[in-house]
């Protein structure tokens, strides 16, 4: 049976994987942190977003555990996005956090009405 529900987990949890590992061997990464004010968060939010990740990819085997993870990124995005706003972004900048929030939200929520 394809969803859309499974193909929007394995776009979440696959670019999270990919952006989880940018934040410990992407010099961008450093810089972009550097500019948002948060050097030192680096190495959390790397290791929070492989964690997500990890959740997100094992939908199939642990539906509850890709809710949980979908919700957490939703609110890591969140996060993103409140630091976004406050350093003064522009709305393209800040859409890709924005769209990331929202496609984790809406999955987590999706996952919990499934569930």
């Amino acid at each position: 049976m394809l969803t859309t529900l499974p193909i929007l987990t394995l776009i979440s949890g696959l670019s999270f994987a990919v952006y989880g590992i940018s934040c410990f061997v992407s010099s961008h990464m450093k810089h972009e942190f550097n500019r948002y004010g948060l050097p030192h968060l680096r190495a959390v939010v790397g290791v929070l977003q492989l964690a997500g990740a990890a959740g997100q990819l094992a939908f199939m085997i642990y539906p509850a555990l890709a809710m949980i993870a979908s919700g957490g990124l939703g609110l890591l995005m969140l996060a993103g996005v409140l630091v976004r706003i406050k350093i003064r972004d522009s709305f393209l900048q800040t859409s890709q956090a924005l769209t990331y929030m929202l496609l984790n939200f809406y999955l987590f929520f999706a996952y919990y009405l499934t569930g």
